[in-house]
């Protein structure tokens, strides 16, 4: 019989102050009242994550509040330093050192996932399908992928991140730099969603 695979862990990104929005995006709310934290985290789920985590920054505790039951919260303790420390403490959360093994080796506890899926919190509107559409361009080792969605040509999230990678990726990011440019230089694979959703953020309310 086969062994299980390792899971793919999803990461919401809410640890940022939200300066040109107002206040932290992690607070933010839909039309309806819904907490785009706990929009980001259904989207992750849906989307085939089988364990989500929030980086929360802040007014961390606050956005945390907001984290629904079954996510974990990680706290990026250096998020005013920027986006770059947000992503560290989100992969190292959640790819621990180690080789990626079966579900079925590994000792009880979190299991070193085959990849992480990233989503910031400000796309609230992201459907599961760009996040199941990202999973399926990946090659078949996803351990070793990288893919991001793209918009009419243009990148955007989700992005899904190999977790042989994570460590790597990790070093290079500095200031409010993202993935992009490790992206861009390791190959990334990417895959257009433009027909899912417009793939903007937002940044203004």
């Amino acid at each position: 019989m086969d062994e299980p695979a390792a899971p793919i862990v999803g990461l919401v990104l809410a640890a940022g102050a939200g300066t040109r929005f107002g206040g932290p995006k992690g607070l933010a709310r839909d039309a309806a009242g819904t907490p785009w934290v706990e929009r980001a985290v259904d989207t992750l789920r849906r989307g085939g994550c089988g364990r989500v985590l929030v980086a929360v920054g802040a007014r961390g505790d606050e956005v945390a509040a907001l984290v629904p039951p079954g996510a974990e919260v990680v706290t990026a303790a250096a998020w005013a330093d920027g986006l770059s420390a947000t992503l560290r403490a989100g992969l190292a959360a959640a790819v621990p050192p180690g080789p990626v093994r079966p579900a079925a080796v590994v000792p009880p506890g979190p299991v070193r996932p085959a990849a992480v899926v990233i989503l910031p919190v400000d796309v609230p509107d992201a459907p599961p399908s760009a996040v199941r559409r990202v999973v399926a361009a990946a090659d078949a080792d996803l351990s070793t992928a990288l893919v991001q969605a793209t918009y009419d040509g243009a990148p955007g999230h989700p992005v899904l991140i190999g977790a042989e990678h994570a460590p790597a990726l990790a070093e290079s990011v500095a200031g409010d730099d993202g993935a992009r440019l490790y992206l861009r230089t390791h190959g990334v694979i990417r895959v257009e969603c433009g027909d899912l959703w417009s793939g903007a953020d937002i940044d203004t309310r």
